[in-house]
Formats: C-alpha cells, structure tokens, sequence
C-alpha cells in the first residue's frame, strides 16, 4: 500500500478507500466498479480543467478532441503499467490465471478507481493534484496543431491500408540521471525500409516522435510517386 501512496503522491486517510480500489470484483466485495465509475467523471473533470488552463485560446471543440485522447483506455493503461497496478490489484485465481494483470482493460479501470477513490478520500483538489502530476507528462508532450489522430495511430492506419505489418519499436538507449532522463526510440517498418529515431523525455513521446518521422517519410514517397 505504502508503494502505491508514493507513486501518486497521496496518503489516503482512510486506507479502506485504497484496498476497495484494489479490489477486482473477481476477488470479493466491496470491489472497485463504484469507484470506477467516479473516478471516470473525476478524471474527465480534471483533465478538462488543466486543459482549460493550459491552452487558453484553445475553442471548445479542440480542448474536446484533446481531453478524448488523454482520458482514452490506452492512455490509463500505460500509466497503470508505469505505476505497476497490476501487481497490486486483489483478483480471483481465476482472473490471475487468465492474464488479468495485464490486462488493458482491467488496468485502465483500475486506475479510474484510484482517482475515484482519492477523490473520495481526499477531495477534489487532491485528486486533480494527483491526476495532474501522473499526466504532467504528457500535457506537456500536446501539440494542438497535429492531426486529431497521434502519430502511432496514424502510422498504424497507412500501414494497414497498404496491407503491410505494424510497426516496431524499440528502446535504443537513455541518457542523463533518473530525474531527467532521455529516452532514444527506433521505429521500423522493415517491408518499406524504413528505420527512424525519436527522442524524448519519456519512451511514450520518443515513440511519437519516431513514428512522426516514418509517417512523414511515407507520405512524401506518396507524393512523389505521383
């Protein structure tokens, strides 16, 4: 428990709140679907309000299309997976078995449950602390002038249309200490050889940038095969 208040930076003042929202409802009752179910609005609430301030001149429907990608499954899941909620999450034999651990769908609410949980315990305020400081990250990383669609899922999309397999990606190294580290990705699409590199403050963001740059570099041998 002690690990899970550090990682979001909360001590909870009633750790039954925490124990309900690591509690699948494979495992027993009370589990964490209520709290989920909060932790949905809390999050929506939170990021909407950062957004908000973050881009002041921003209209309405780009501040919609920006808080959709940040508040999606995905997104939750790779943050569960860099606060290791799998291995924290109580859950039957059965679910275990199956995979459940690392399971997108279970992590992503599991997280949900989290904010729900703190917000419960704490307030509002702590819980949009909270949800701030775990998406710092990738507030920072947002470019309102890119496509609605990230660069991965763009890149995705162009290589399925032509029938040909997703990308890899793979960690080609870090550099500077822990509290400021860089992170080098490689992005390849090998029927096309075609091999980039990004670089970024997070693995998440190197991947974007490299997946960027292969998009790009497919989309101007389209055109110039015209």
């Amino acid at each position: 428990m002690a690990a899970i208040e550090q990682a979001l930076g909360y001590t909870f003042l009633q750790p039954r709140h925490l124990h309900q929202a690591l509690t699948h409802r494979s495992f027993g009752t009370p589990h964490n679907e209520r709290l989920e179910f909060l932790g949905d609005s809390v999050l929506n609430c939170a990021i909407a309000h950062l957004l908000y301030i973050h881009f002041p001149d921003l209209p309405e429907g780009v501040l919609s299309r920006l808080r959709a990608n940040l508040v999606r499954k995905q997104s939750l899941f790779e943050i569960a997976l860099t606060l290791e909620l799998g291995t924290l999450l109580k859950m039957g034999d059965g679910e275990v078995k199956s995979g459940g651990r690392n399971r997108p769908s279970i992590l992503a609410d599991g997280l949900e449950s989290l904010f729900g949980a703190v917000f419960l315990d704490g307030g509002f305020a702590e819980a949009e602390r909270v949800i701030h400081a775990l998406y710092d990250s990738r507030l920072a990383d947002i470019n309102p002038d890119l496509p609605a669609k990230d660069s991965k899922t763009l890149l995705q999309e162009i290589l399925q249309s032509r029938k040909l397999p997703l990308p890899i990606y793979e960690l080609a190294g870090t550099a500077g200490d822990a509290h400021a580290q860089t992170f080098r990705v490689t992005c390849s699409v090998p029927a096309l050889r075609i091999c980039t590199q990004g670089e970024a403050a997070s693995r998440r963001a190197a991947e974007q940038t490299a997946a960027r740059a292969a998009y790009n570099l497919i989309v101007a041998a389209a055109k110039d095969s015209f």
